[in-house]
């Protein structure tokens, strides 16, 4: 039996978000360990070490002169993410930034001079390793829907929901007509990052909705404010395609001229009424196929947290040169220049064209 490669990283900043990391070693640590965290102060330095158990530092050269991990995140605001990774890559260790890789466009194009060419960036982006959307792209890489015409996305914001766009529909660099407009109504909004708030009154928040023109093929993006953790906004994904169409864990499709017929995506989820497995994904199937495995199987964790393990099991991979890179730096600049696009759009009342840029290639 093939034994597991445990992936090392390094994490330079320590707020919430870079504790998502932290939280996947301490449950995986046979998968994953942090060689060490790059904190600005001493006294956050002691805070993150008395909580996660890990060493600190409060410079990138004192993090690697440590430990040489396989890759370092960069997990710090995103003023200061072009400038850590540049740093990071000129020290050639590869760099898994968070999204997004830049704050504007400007930035994207200035970070591309800087680094595309050194192929030592990937960014965090995990929607696509979501057990759900992985299982979708299976359906559609395998011809179920034929092809794949339009994507409606409602359920993340911006870039993350221009990933889930262009990926499903394999789109890539494509010029993109974006039109999108903005609109304002009163919704309950009792639960937030900071939990729930006790308060029922509803309140003014805008719901932007956008059409994204690849020339052919199209995507529709609507993302009402906080609808990641408001529980009175479900979320939707419709795929459609030239002999079908998904909608959720739905599918109908052609089977042949006269026949149509439906199937969903079922989950073996376990743990729930009186199974007693554990509470736990096992895998997804349809038809009677098994489309999605859990690759951490056991460990009880929530679909994001398993995407992101996912990510950091991929970047390892990568960085290691055992396997192919999980979301390239060109990839995370074109998403998040179609998502500043929607948002120009919004501004100025028109559509907004996107330009062929230098990471398209």
């Amino acid at each position: 039996m093939t034994a597991t490669v445990q992936t090392r990283f390094g994490l330079v900043g320590s707020g919430w978000r870079g504790e998502f990391f932290l939280r996947l070693a301490r449950l995986l640590p046979e998968r994953f360990r942090a060689t060490g965290v790059v904190t600005r102060t001493g006294a956050r330095g002691d805070a993150v070490t008395a909580e996660w158990g890990v060493r600190t530092f409060r410079t990138t050269a004192d993090l690697l002169a440590h430990e040489r991990p396989d890759f370092v995140i960069v997990s710090v605001p995103w003023s200061a993410t072009p400038d850590a990774t540049r740093e990071l890559v000129a020290a050639g260790v590869p760099v898994l930034a968070e999204t997004p890789p830049a704050p504007d466009v400007a930035g994207l194009r200035s970070l591309w001079a800087d680094v595309g060419d050194s192929g030592l960036v990937q960014v965090a982006e995990q929607y696509l390793l979501m057990p759900g959307h992985a299982a979708r792209l299976e359906l559609i890489r395998a011809g179920v829907l034929g092809e794949p015409t339009s994507v409606q996305v409602s359920s993340t914001h911006l870039y993350h929901a221009v990933s889930l766009i262009r990926g499903l529909l394999g789109v890539e660099y494509d010029a993109a007509e974006v039109s999108a407009r903005a609109f304002v109504a009163p919704l309950a909004n009792p639960l937030s990052p900071a939990g729930w708030s006790g308060d029922a009154t509803p309140q003014q928040l805008s719901t932007t909705l956008a059409t994204i023109d690849f020339g052919g093929r199209m995507g529709l993006y609507d993302f009402t404010d906080n609808q990641w953790w408001n529980p009175l906004r479900t979320r939707r994904l419709v795929v459609r395609g030239s002999l079908g169409e998904l909608v959720d864990d739905r599918v109908v499709r052609l089977v042949d001229p006269t026949t149509p017929v439906e199937s969903s995506l079922v989950r073996r989820q376990t743990g729930v009424d009186l199974n007693l497995e554990g509470l736990d994904l096992k895998h997804i199937s349809f038809d009677g196929r098994v489309v999605y495995r859990n690759p951490f199987v056991g460990s009880g964790m929530s679909d994001d947290d398993i995407a992101v393990a996912d990510l950091l099991a991929r970047a390892g991979a990568w960085a290691r040169e055992e396997g192919r890179a999980p979301y390239p730096l060109a990839e995370a600049c074109q998403d998040h220049l179609i998502g500043l696009a929607i948002e120009e759009s919004v501004r100025a009342g028109r559509p907004v064209v996107t330009a062929k840029e230098a990471w398209a290639r």
